[in-house]
């Protein structure tokens, strides 16, 4: 059973203890904090990325007892475009972005819209970490203890209308920080936007993502904020989020505009459907050295299978 009740799951098979830097040295960085009276969530401290732990956070439920993939691995080899095209750059090149001050504008068809400083929507709902597979469409895969907690938190808060059918997320679009923005060959048409059907984003599985491994999430991870979307694959799990818009038409993503062919806008992961240019069949697990089946819907269909009951997935993928 992938996602397992409370009273199953034992604290040492959802993370490791000595996969953290240690309970005594957070307690150590806590306690310096609060003798030098320095509130929790003051922005040039929380502007530090995978030095800072985030507090108060609670295991969830909502995970798989998997090996995780090493914070060197998935700070590492990651799809940015924003910070370029191959694996490596992200994580070289995104020390230029700055994540403080910064503000996620929510907007359109919603009763309570607002801008929110991202320290106060990190406060917004108590975090979690949730241990979740990622499948890129490129066939490769990793197990990542995300920190955040469910989209459905923010989305009942600013209470959307009825004519909201559609979520549409856009990133940062400032090519002074992001030099994958100039490029004039090979990129996309920036600002990056992706977009969720409003059941998916209402589902327990999307989250607000605001960290890993405990911390505060590493800039080339997507820093400040990001949705996670785990039976999608990843390009449809928008990084670096400044707005949030809910809508009655459905968005056009990136992806989609640019390769209409190849990238749909469900993007669920499925291993029956390939990409033009190779099977989705199966996965390479980061670290590992045989490849495995890909699991449908990333493994999480006994959750999510019931949104799309007679869609030829096929043809919406």
């Amino acid at each position: 059973m992938l996602i397992r009740e409370p009273s199953d799951i034992k604290p040492s098979e959802i993370t490791e203890r000595a996969l953290y830097h240690g309970r005594r040295q957070f307690i150590q960085r806590a306690a310096a904090v609060l003798a030098a009276g320095v509130p929790a969530w003051d922005g040039a401290l929380a502007a530090v990325p995978g030095k800072i732990q985030l507090p108060g956070i609670r295991k969830s439920a909502y995970s798989t007892n998997e090996p995780l993939n090493s914070f060197k691995d998935i700070t590492g080899y990651i799809n940015f475009y924003e910070f370029g095209t191959d694996k490596y750059s992200p994580a070289r090149l995104a020390k230029s972005l700055r994540t403080r001050p910064w503000t996620v504008k929510v907007s359109g068809e919603v009763k309570r819209p607002k801008t929110f400083d991202v320290d106060e929507l990190i406060k917004l709902a108590p975090l979690e970490e949730r241990i979740y597979r990622l499948r890129c469409v490129e066939a490769w895969s990793m197990v990542i203890p995300w920190v955040g907690y469910p989209l459905a938190e923010l989305i009942k808060r600013v209470e959307p209308t009825g004519n909201a059918k559609y979520v549409e997320f856009t990133t940062l679009h400032n090519p002074e920080q992001m030099p994958g923005q100039r490029a004039i060959f090979g990129s996309l048409d920036w600002p990056y936007v992706e977009g969720l059907r409003m059941d998916e984003a209402m589902h327990p599985l999307a989250i607000l993502g605001f960290g890993l491994y405990g911390e505060v999430l590493p800039n080339q991870n997507g820093a400040p904020v990001r949705i996670v979307v785990p039976w999608k694959y990843g390009f449809k799990s928008a990084k670096s989020i400044v707005s949030i818009r809910f809508v009655e038409k459905q968005p056009l993503n990136s992806w989609q505009k640019t390769t209409p062919h190849e990238y749909g806008f469900y993007s669920n992961v499925n291993p029956t459907v390939d990409h033009p240019r190779w099977s989705q069949a199966t996965e390479r697990r980061i670290g590992d050295f045989f490849k495995r089946k890909t699991l449908m819907f990333n493994g999480y269909g006994e959750q999510v299978a019931h949104l799309y009951a007679g869609m030829d997935l096929r043809k919406y993928y």
